[in-house]
């Protein structure tokens, strides 16, 4: 495919003859081709041009405020949100009832027919706005945003399940009145007009635009943890994830603009929220085929792409291909020349799979640079450099890391930096040694859910210098992570002996306030595993659910207990 350059030597050249749909898309495609400057400025200069292209410079501005999460950038894209929506708002009349009532009045069929399309597309568009509005209202982490964003989600919900029942029934008139017109003259063709103006390929394209909200609100929706089930309910919201997947499949393969969002939104799912949330139990593989199905489909449109070579390398991190995952991270990294916020997403990847491979220097640098250069979470960032700075043997200089984590804790709602301050705090008073700083390192690989993607003989090395730590303090977190590490190997036996010890610890719960909890989440996946002993694994996962709360990354283990406990179900019916 044609990089940036060239794509925006052919839109300055047709300009005047592209549709808004094609232009906004060769708009995305340039930006997925590493072309994020040109992408933002064509968007710009044809913003005023039609609410498609409006709502193509909001969504670029939308995407630079969430990779930065800078203050000044997430107020102007709330504020070109606004704009795009209040230029594409008109009256609530559903389309189907518009089409009627324009039969009923018996319009002059010679009129050009904008109407029911556009009318389609700005509902669309208001719903998206209505989507990234609320995100951007969840980002600031309070109670009152959370409401204010759910309130708005509720709305774009609506506007999607209307249109896409809307664009069904329409789709279903042009295929009748295609298949009558076959039969009675030779005047049919793919590209059919009905009686209403609505050709058969806008509606596809439609169909395609309101699968990518629809599906991602069904997926979303789908993961929510038991305990949030009832506000979720009472705002009206479904949860399906096939239909979410089918959905999202349905619009990536579609011509419309955000086709290409719609391959990076089903990568994602497979890649990072998979894995991530244990959404498949202990098969750590799952989701990994059809990644690779997708980046293989997308190879020749997105050659040179530094997010579609970022998801190449996860698919090799999550395989235990580490050396090849770094390659592939470094290559995007390189792409991303003009892109900070895809390289400092590369830098923490690299970072990562230096820390699976204990190699803690390079980690060490990867987020000492995160450090300096992000503005997402400094406190984060310092607490991993001054870990992996430990962890390398240089003791002295992660002292000094520690301290600042402190002063860069500025998220006071946000449960990784309270969780950074915490850890932080406890390795700055003990005072930190190479050994508690690795264990520090293999809890965050635990806690992120990476020892699975970590190879046989670093996880024994790991095994070995946890055997080295003989803190009183830690001993609970000791043997969760010792478990965690006997369930990678395989070691069944081992891993529900070192469960059942962390569990049973609590000498060590006031400072690892999660790891009992985490600890009955894990001896009950393992016994979900033997049929003889499912009732005890389920037993566990009620325990962690319901008797242990206020603890560390808690929203985290209960969406992990609800896929287990959905997986009980689809094999056991109840």
């Amino acid at each position: 495919m044609a990089g940036p350059e060239q794509i925006q030597q052919q839109v300055d050249e047709s300009s005047q003859s592209i549709d808004d749909a094609e232009l906004a898309l060769q708009g995305i495609n340039m930006l997925l081709n590493n072309g994020f400057r040109e992408s933002d400025e064509l968007f710009k200069k044809y913003r005023n041009h039609s609410p498609l292209m409006s709502f193509g410079a909001s969504f670029v501005s939308f995407l630079n405020a969430m990779m930065t999460f800078e203050e000044e950038k997430m107020h102007t894209a709330c504020e070109d949100l606004k704009t795009t929506e209040k230029l594409c708002e008109s009256d609530e009349a559903g389309v189907i009832e518009i089409i009627k009532n324009k039969i009923k009045r018996n319009v002059d069929s010679q009129k050009p027919p904008p109407s029911v399309i556009d009318r389609l597309q700005r509902q669309i568009i208001v719903a998206d706005c209505q989507v990234y509005l609320a995100v951007l209202s969840f980002v600031k982490q309070e109670v009152s945003a959370y409401i204010k964003g759910g309130w708005i989600l509720r709305k774009a919900w609506k506007i999607y399940n209307k249109c896409y029942s809307d664009i069904g029934v329409l789709q279903e008139s042009c295929q009748k009145k295609t298949s009558q017109e076959s039969l009675t003259s030779d005047r049919a063709n793919d590209n059919s007009v009905t009686n209403e103006g609505v050709s058969a390929e806008s509606l596809s394209r439609l169909k395609g635009s309101v699968s990518f909200g629809y599906g991602l609100f069904h997926l979303c929706i789908s993961m929510v943890p038991p305990h949030l089930l009832k506000i979720i309910n009472l705002l009206g919201f479904p949860g399906d994830r096939l239909q979410g997947l089918s959905s999202l499949t349905f619009a990536s393969e579609s011509k419309d603009m955000k086709a290409p969002l719609a391959t990076l939104a089903l990568l994602w799912y497979h890649t990072v929220v998979r894995p991530f949330f244990a959404l498949d139990g202990t098969d750590t593989q799952a989701g990994l085929a059809e990644a690779k199905e997708i980046l293989q489909k997308k190879e020749t449109v997105y050659p040179n792409s530094s997010l579609f070579m970022f998801f190449k390398g996860r698919v090799q991190r999550l395989e235990c291909q580490i050396n090849s995952a770094l390659t592939s991270f470094h290559d995007a990294l390189e792409l991303a020349t003009d892109q900070r916020e895809i390289q400092h997403v590369c830098l923490y990847e690299i970072g990562w799979c230096s820390m699976i491979e204990m190699n803690f220097k390079d980690a060490y640098e990867s987020f000492e640079r995160l450090k300096n250069e992000s503005r997402w979470s400094q406190c984060y960032y310092a607490y991993l450099t001054a870990v992996c700075q430990g962890a390398s043997g240089d003791v002295e200089g992660a002292k000094s890391v520690f301290k600042e984590v402190q002063k860069l804790f500025k998220k006071k709602k946000n449960q990784i930096e309270q969780f950074s301050l915490k850890r932080a705090e406890m390795l700055r008073k003990q005072p930190p040694s190479k050994e508690l700083c690795i264990l520090a390192a293999i809890e965050v690989l635990y806690l992120w859910k990476a020892l699975p993607n970590c190879s046989s003989s670093k996880l024994q090395n790991m095994s070995q210098a946890l055997q080295e730590v003989d803190d009183t303090l830690h001993v609970g977190l000791k043997h969760l992570l010792l478990g965690a590490i006997h369930k990678c190997l395989g070691n069944s036996k081992d891993a529900i002996q070192a469960f059942h010890l962390a569990a049973s610890n609590e000498l060590g719960r006031q400072n690892n306030t999660y790891v009992q909890p985490y600890a009955c989440y894990e001896l009950g996946c393992i016994l979900l595993d033997n049929p003889e002993t499912t009732g005890k694994g389920r037993a566990f996962l009620l325990q962690a659910k319901e008797e242990f709360a206020g603890y560390d990354f808690e929203n985290r283990l209960h969406v992990r207990i609800h896929a287990a406990l959905a997986s009980l179900k689809e094999v056991v019916p109840q």
